[in-house]
């Protein structure tokens, strides 16, 4: 799976002008509204910045909901472990991870998908990051050896 997002007139690519971070979570985002065009039974969560991002068609009302452990929460990473989200849950996790430019790189390196994974992770398989005294960073856990390890037996999508 191979696509380019390019510019016009000469202007840098797409993956050189964002922030890293906010590239991931274009192309999460990307793959939030794509999954339901052939998936029909599943939709985007239509709750702003609601938990999950797919839920099952018409199980809740509008098809939005703050919070629930029924769906599929999405992650797009640059890296082949070490994913992150706000809190250790009992959550369905896919990721999918993407190589491509950096804002710093001297060369251009076409947006591909190298890995999707996906299962079922359990509280257990997360690890509390928290934050320190005065920082400003975002609280987040990170997958644990036991998660990666249900994510990779579990891959749906590789590539070298």
């Amino acid at each position: 799976m191979k696509f380019c997002i390019r510019s016009f007139n000469n202007m840098p690519i797409v993956e050189k002008i964002l922030m890293q971070a906010n590239f991931s979570s274009i192309v999460g985002e990307f793959i939030n509204i794509t999954i339901p065009k052939y998936c029909k039974h599943l939709t985007k969560n239509k709750y702003h910045n609601g938990h999950p991002d797919l839920l099952e068609k018409g199980k809740f009302p509008d098809d939005a909901v703050q919070h629930s452990h029924d769906g599929i929460e999405i992650k797009a990473s640059r890296y082949e472990k070490g994913w992150q989200g706000h809190n250790p849950e009992n959550v369905w996790l896919m990721v999918f991870v993407f190589q491509c430019s950096r804002p710093n790189d001297d060369i251009s390196i076409p947006f591909h998908f190298k890995a999707v994974y996906g299962a079922k992770l359990e509280e257990s398989d997360w690890q509390f990051a928290g934050r320190n005294e005065g920082s400003r960073r975002t609280i987040t856990a990170t997958v644990k050896n036991s998660g990666f390890e249900k994510m990779t037996q579990n891959w749906i999508y590789g590539h070298n």
